[in-house]
């Protein structure tokens, strides 16, 4: 596995070198666009949408479209906008990782402590855990800024991105108005819950999409007939809400 980003984790005045890798990756299939006729891979082309012809590279610029013009950005914008450049992912302060709202996550990278750093990595580590908290902090990434929560995951320190406030948006244009529930549609939507509550297992989860395509793709490289699932019909259920819960509890015991 090779690190992504290498430097320290500020806490107080210690410094504890790190070094960051990749804790995710993508699951979905890697598939290229081609040409039915020799299925040679499709290229892109930089075309001007008013003269219809390809732009060099060299004459494309960056544009901010503001109040009807474009305001078109220099180099040296770029580079005045830019954060100091650092190596040093400074914690600010420590919350309960539960209040932070999951749409504010974003993607999620181990630390790996260098040697004269893991005793000091190992005191962060030991005191999230008992303490049960996560520390917020900021760091430059590929010349960007990002906010991020230090946690501990099955012994190790786990830096996620999370998105600034102001790049989740607001939901008030939604206009979505409860309506009034029956006591006993409550209680059956609570017991519905309970009846599905178990302890969160990820495992159990699989893109099972990306599984059968693979699938499929096997199949048709040794010419095998690909078997196609069928739709299954949807029985019709009543549109009474109390009866859909109460047909929801049965269907979980049987």
């Amino acid at each position: 596995m090779k690190s992504i980003w290498k430097g320290a984790i500020g806490f107080g005045l210690v410094n504890i070198p790190v070094k960051l890798y990749s804790a995710v990756q993508n699951s979905n299939l890697d598939l290229d666009m081609l040409d039915s006729r020799d299925l040679s891979k499709i290229k892109y082309q930089r075309i001007n949408e008013h003269s219809g012809k390809e732009v060099p590279y060299d004459r494309i610029v960056k544009g901010f479209l503001l109040k009807d013009n474009y305001v078109v950005l220099e180099e040296e914008d770029f580079a005045s906008a830019m954060p100091e450049k650092s190596k040093l992912i400074e914690l600010e302060n420590f919350v309960d990782i539960n209040e932070i709202n999951p749409v504010y996550y974003e993607t999620s990278y181990y630390a790996q402590p260098e040697t004269q750093g893991k005793k000091a990595y190992s005191l962060l580590l030991k005191a999230l855990q008992k303490s049960k908290k996560a520390g917020v902090a900021r760091f430059v990434l590929r010349s960007n800024e990002h906010l991020c929560v230090i946690h501990p995951l099955n012994n190790i320190l786990v830096i996620t991105r999370i998105r600034f406030q102001e790049e989740i948006r607001s939901a008030k244009d939604l206009e979505i108005e409860t309506e009034n529930v029956k006591p006993k549609e409550l209680e059956v939507g609570m017991a519905l819950i309970k009846q599905y509550s178990s302890d969160f297992d990820i495992s159990a989860f699989k893109d099972e999409y990306s599984l059968e395509l693979m699938k499929i793709i096997k199949a048709k490289a040794k010419g095998k007939k690909v078997v196609v699932k069928k739709m299954q019909p949807v029985k019709h259920v009543s549109d009474d809400l109390y009866e859909q819960l109460m047909q929801s509890l049965n269907k979980k015991r049987a």
